[in-house]
């Protein structure tokens, strides 16, 4: 584990970088986080077996994690973003597809990760996805959103979904929108004004009646109805 200083206390958001196998996108990715003014590098994550490991960065606010490919395939960080994120719900995970084949980027957002990036990624999106996860909100690079359209959106068939949800109170229909996007239930919470407890319900409730069982699920159908654009994410 590589430290980098003490913990940002100036409100700049703190990433921690797990990139395993190219040392020179990790020292790229540092460089273009440090070079603004309002992020920080705050460690890196040497290896896989570390990554399986609780975070020892209380600073760090963002973590950006490599897809490896093993003998288990590309689904073993995933599994570890799965331990991550329930260890600490406020921690926002970047997937970052390095060397992985297929649509990875539907098994991150299924395994709770908060953005996907992949080797294309520029200056510009990397600064971005930082930003924008770190706000509570989902993060895919423009590149695969158009992928992700074509491929689970406009082939497609939910109508009894687009039932369900004319059916939907506002009410539900809010937390169905921020879910989609990312939000976790006390940010939902916070903004509607309501408990923890009532969005559980709500959420619960929602994923139930459309019969979705992953957020990946509710984003794609968010896009297609219409609730959520792409330019949210």
């Amino acid at each position: 584990m590589k430290a980098n200083g003490s913990a940002p206390c100036d409100g700049r958001i703190g990433v921690l970088l797990a990139i395993f196998d190219f040392p020179l996108l990790a020292a790229g990715y540092r460089a273009v986080i440090d070079a603004e003014p309002d992020m920080r590098v705050v460690g890196e994550i040497a290896g896989l077996d570390a990554l399986r490991t609780r975070l020892p960065e209380p600073s760090a606010k963002v973590l950006i994690v490599e897809t490896v490919p093993s003998g288990d395939g590309c689904g073993v960080p995933f599994r570890a973003i799965e331990s991550l994120k329930a260890a600490d719900p406020s921690l926002r995970v970047i997937a970052l597809d390095s060397q992985c084949s297929g649509d990875m980027f539907s098994i991150a957002l299924r395994s709770g990760a908060d953005g996907f990036l992949d080797r294309s990624a520029r200056r510009t999106d990397v600064v971005t996805a930082v930003r924008s996860v770190s706000g509570g909100r989902a993060y895919v690079i423009p590149a695969l959103v158009t992928r992700m359209i074509d491929t689970y959106v406009l082939r497609t068939d939910e109508t009894s979904a687009d039932d369900v949800y004319d059916s939907l109170g506002e009410q539900d229909r809010e937390v169905l929108r921020l879910a989609a996007v990312g939000h976790t239930n006390r940010e939902i919470a916070r903004t509607l004004h309501v408990s923890e407890r009532t969005v559980h319900s709500r959420r619960a409730a929602v994923m139930e009646k459309l019969g979705f069982h992953h957020r990946v699920e509710l984003l794609r159908y968010a896009i297609r109805r219409g609730v959520v654009e792409v330019a949210d994410l």
